[in-house]
C-alpha cells in the first residue's frame, strides 16, 4: 500500500512504477501542488480516505508524508512494515536565506524516520548529509533536546537509487541558472560557436536570469522551455553533444543521466551526488574551469561525438533496479 503525498514529477514515476510492477500494490495519492500544505496535512487526510483492509502487509511512502502521524492517526497500519523513501531531505534542501527553513519540514522527516522499519535513499550524497546533519539540526530546539537520533536511524537506512525514467525536468534555483548563463555568455563574448537548448517545465516563480539570457543568447537557441511530448525531449537530447549541470543542491540528478542515456558529453560540479555517479573526467571544481571545458569543447567538437561516455546508465534503470525493490516490498522487516 502506498500512499503518495506529492503525485508528480520523479514521485509520480515510482509510485507508478510500482504500481505497475508490483502485484497487489494499492495506491492513493494527492495530486502535487503546495507542496508545503501536503507536508503539513496529508497524514490526515489519509487517516481518513485509506480504507481499512486486512490484506496490507506493507506501507511504502516517501518523506513528504509525515509517517509518525498517519499510523498515530490509523493504529491498523502502524503494524504494517513501514518503508519511507527520500527523494531529497529538507535538512539540508536549499532556501535562499537560512532562517527561511521552516524546522517543522525536517522535524517531521526525522519523526517519519523514526517509526519507520526501513528508510530508503536515493543516493548516498542524499542518506549521508541527512544523518550527518541532525545533530545540528536538532540544536535548534531551545532546551531538552533529544539526542543520538542519528544513531538510531542509521541501521534502518539503505541506499537505492532511483530507477530513471526519460522524463520532462524541472528547474529550480537550487540549479543555479546564473552560473549557467554567465558561462554561456562568456563563451558568446569569446566569439565561440556553440547553440544552446534549456529544457524543463516553466513555473510562475522564473528566476529573472532566464528571460534576460533569453535575449542576449537568441542567436544561439535551438530549444527553450518546455517540450510537450517526452519524444520531443528525447530528440533534443539525442541531438545535443554536451549537457551542463550547475546545480547548487542535487540529491540524485535524473536529468544528467537522462542526457547521458542519449549521448550527452556530461559536465557537473564536483560535489553534491555526481562524484557518486560520474567519474572524475566529466566533473569541475570552479566557474573558470567549467568555462575553460566549454571553450575547448567548443572549438573541438569531435571531442564530444566520438567520445563514449564512461557511466553505465543501464544500471539505474528499472529494470535493473526492479529485483531490489521487490525486495525492499516483501513482508519482511530487514
Amino acid at each position: 500500500m502506498s500512499p503518495s503525498a506529492f503525485y508528480g514529477g520523479s514521485h509520480k514515476q515510482l509510485i507508478d512504477l510500482l504500481k505497475e510492477n508490483i502485484d497487489g500494490c494499492s495506491v492513493f495519492t494527492l495530486p502535487a501542488k503546495k507542496w508545503h500544505w501536503r507536508a503539513r496535512t496529508a497524514a490526515l487526510y489519509f487517516s481518513q480516505t485509506i480504507p481499512a483492509c486486512p490484506s496490507y502487509r506493507v506501507l511504502f511512502s516517501s518523506s513528504v508524508l509525515n509517517l509518525c502521524e498517519l499510523v498515530a492517526l490509523r493504529p491498523d497500519l502502524a503494524h504494517l512494515k513501514k518503508v519511507l523513501y527520500f527523494h531529497e531531505n529538507q535538512l539540508v534542501y536549499p532556501v535562499r536565506k537560512d532562517q527561511d527553513r521552516d524546522f517543522q519540514y525536517g522535524y517531521n522527516q526525522v519523526l517519519s524516520c523514526l517509526v519507520s522499519d526501513v528508510v530508503v535513499f536515493n543516493s548516498s550524497f542524499n542518506m549521508d548529509s541527512f544523518l550527518s546533519s541532525i545533530p545540528s539540526f536538532m540544536k535548534k530546539i531551545p532546551d531538552h533536546r533529544p539526542k543520538d537520533l542519528d544513531r538510531l536511524i542509521r541501521p534502518k537506512c539503505v541506499v537505492l537509487s532511483y530507477p530513471v525514467q526519460f522524463t520532462d525536468v524541472s528547474r529550480e534555483h537550487d540549479k543555479n541558472p546564473e552560473l549557467f548563463f554567465k558561462t554561456l555568455l562568456r563563451l558568446k563574448e569569446r566569439r565561440l560557436d556553440f547553440h544552446l537548448s534549456v529544457l524543463g517545465e516553466t513555473f510562475t516563480d522564473v528566476p529573472e536570469v532566464f528571460a534576460s539570457s533569453r535575449l542576449l543568447l537568441d542567436s544561439h537557441i535551438l530549444n527553450w522551455g518546455f517540450l510537450p511530448s517526452k519524444e520531443d525531449y528525447l530528440r533534443v537530447l539525442c541531438e545535443a553533444d554536451v549537457v551542463v549541470s550547475t546545480a547548487n543542491h542535487e540529491f540524485f540528478g535524473v536529468a544528467m543521466l537522462e542526457a547521458v542515456h542519449c549521448g550527452c558529453f556530461p559536465l557537473c560540479p564536483k560535489s553534491l551526488v555526481y562524484p557518486e555517479i560520474f567519474p572524475a573526467q566529466y566533473l569541475y571544481s570552479t566557474p573558470e574551469q567549467l568555462c575553460k571545458l566549454l571553450q575547448g569543447l567548443c572549438r573541438r567538437p569531435d571531442v564530444a561525438r566520438r567520445h563514449t561516455i564512461k557511466v553505465d546508465t543501464s544500471s539505474y534503470s528499472w529494470a535493473a533496479l526492479k529485483p531490489r525493490f521487490q525486495d525492499l516490498l516483501l513482508d519482511e522487516c530487514p
